[in-house]
């Protein structure tokens, strides 16, 4: 009985307290009759978890007034029930609820015209309601109608009844304060908020090199890493203020084998050195659109969905740069400029950005327009619950020395269609789905870049066009044996040119692209993942011999 009343003591210290004080409230009853199932079966049975038609009734109107989603306001007196507009007699604490207004009249409300009492109360607002009730209590001493010996019994036994109790409480409540006054002190900031990730991976490239590409050799066993520190600040709370910090040293596998389409999704090299690699700033413009303004390290994935959810990720998805996304809308030019999104309620999405290469270059040929550049656009759409589709378009410009059509994937034919020499212009086009039905997630895309030659320069001539074309096919299967689990296998065509009005620049053959992952994840923040790629006909020539390239990933988080 005790536990009980403990119960409800806590759920409202308010009406426990002044109830004490009436001859016909709980308090007022010898001790061990202050429960009696005549009097509050209501309070009985939530405690006991007992399924009587009463209590449901009861849980049934509490989770009602759960549901509002009301703003705080001030408390004010109320001076009778029936001015709350969420007290109803059939209340199962409604005569306390009563008592307090209209007998002792030192109950509070919100201005609102509610009381909210299935809310739990701070501080401050309990000690605006105890003081209005202690003040009632000192009027009635100091008045004719001072308490009866009976109240003032009842009264002492409450207080040594529960002295062990609210001396516990009142020791928690301290310590509670102390630790929030110690998380506030020593936190790393009130506005930001830092996560970082390590990846550790041994990696190795092999094949019969005997017929490699040109400029090929052979590949040793390695051990590479990459750092990144974020730090997302909001300055109002629905912006925010992204800066990343990265060092990286994981070899380029193109720099042994001869071509990028070996390259790894999480490669790099900075001596060791760490560097700013990111700086953005995302802000709402209306509820349906949100802008963001970067001045280093903007990709397109950070603004545009790749439709391609379960491999997108370096740290967590495909272990090569081909697979994670469409190289024909989503590796062009990047790194500083803006880009928005607008929501078409629930069903669509259109955004759109124009990124720099060189914005920084003050130069001809650099800075925000008169360097490389990409301006894009793409609608979003999920017509059924499980599926998304993607159309997007970019337009590309490369100048003489920094052609890269394929964004660094592909053929060597795919990044330079007419040269490095030849300042190249690009329209590009993607088509990306993906579709999850229980226990798979199916993605996969296509896309095509039509290059245009913009200078003339020996047997290319302004205007020439070359046509490239990619696809790739993924099926995932995620939590197969553990949350957070995934099993995948991807299947593709690197970019490869298919028509080059300059001769001898189409590629011969095709190569495909066969790759396989598992990630386990070995706690919350530690996953393993090992899995290998396989290059049929590297550089979509036949003369070139299969590269197989094996890795295990591992990638902690915290």
């Amino acid at each position: 009985m005790r536990h009980n009343w403990m119960k409800l003591m806590l759920a409202s210290p308010a009406i426990l307290a002044i109830e004490a004080l009436s001859p016909t409230g709980i308090a007022a009853m010898p001790l061990g009759e202050i429960a009696p199932s005549d009097q509050i079966p209501q309070v009985e049975a939530i405690a006991q978890d007992t399924a009587t038609p009463e209590s449901l009734d009861i849980l049934e109107q509490i989770n009602l007034y759960s549901q509002a989603e009301l703003e705080l306001g001030p408390l004010e007196q109320v001076n009778s029930v029936r001015e709350l507009s969420d007290v109803s007699p059939t209340d199962w604490a409604f005569q306390a609820v009563s008592a307090l207004a209209e007998r002792h009249q030192c109950l509070l409300g919100y201005g609102d015209g509610t009381y909210r009492g299935n809310r739990a109360m701070t501080r401050y607002e309990f000690a605006a309601s105890l003081n209005a009730c202690l003040i009632q209590i000192q009027q009635r001493i100091e008045g004719l109608n001072a308490l009866s010996p009976d109240e003032i019994n009842s009264i002492r036994r409450l207080q040594e009844e529960f002295a062990a109790e609210l001396a516990t409480l009142r020791g928690r409540v301290d310590a509670l304060e102390v630790r929030t006054a110690e998380l506030e002190a020593n936190q790393f900031s009130p506005t930001t908020k830092m996560s970082g990730e390590v990846l550790m991976a041994p990696i190795q490239a092999f094949g019969d090199r005997g017929e490699t590409i040109a400029g090929g050799e052979e590949t040793e066993l390695s051990f590479g890493y990459r750092l990144r520190m974020t730090l997302d600040s909001s300055l109002t709370g629905k912006d925010r203020l992204r800066t990343r910090l990265e060092a990286v040293n994981v070899a380029r596998l193109d720099n042994t084998t001869g071509t990028v389409m070996s390259r790894l999704g999480f490669d790099g090299e900075s001596d060791n050195e760490v560097a700013l690699d990111r700086l953005e700033y995302r802000f709402p413009i209306t509820d349906n659109m949100r802008m963001w303004i970067a001045a280093t390290g903007l990709e397109h994935d950070h603004i545009l969905p790749v439709t391609n959810p379960l491999f997108e990720s370096s740290g967590g998805g495909a272990l090569s740069r081909f697979a994670r996304r469409n190289p024909a809308v989503h590796r062009q030019p990047a790194g500083a400029g803006a880009g928005f999104e607008y929501k078409f309620g629930t069903v669509a999405r259109l955004y759109g950005l124009y990124m720099a290469g060189t914005a920084n270059t003050p130069t001809s040929k650099n800075g925000l327009f008169d360097g490389s550049y990409s301006a894009t656009a793409q609608l979003t759409a999920t017509p059924l619950e499980n599926l998304e589709v993607s159309l997007t378009y970019s337009n590309s410009y490369f100048p003489g020395g920094e052609v890269n059509v394929s964004g660094t994937t592909g053929s060597g034919n795919a990044r330079r269609p007419f040269t490095n020499d030849v300042a190249t212009s690009s329209n590009n086009l993607g088509v990306q789905a993906s579709f999850a039905f229980e226990p798979v997630t199916v993605s996969g895309w296509a896309g095509w870049s039509l290059a245009e030659a913009q200078v003339s320069d020996g047997d290319v001539n302004s205007g020439d066009t070359a046509t490239l074309f990619n696809w790739t096919l993924n099926v995932g299967v995620p939590d197969l044996v553990k949350e957070g689990s995934l099993l995948g296998f991807i299947v593709g065509q690197p970019p490869k040119v298919i028509s080059n009005d300059v001769s001898g620049r189409e590629d011969p053959d095709t190569s495909f692209h066969f790759e396989a992952l598992f990630k386990y994840p070995i706690t919350k923040n530690i996953n393993i993942t090992p899995g290998f790629f396989v290059i049929t006909n590297p550089d979509h020539n036949s003369d070139n011999n299969t590269i197989w390239v094996g890795t295990m990933r591992t990638q902690f988080s915290f």
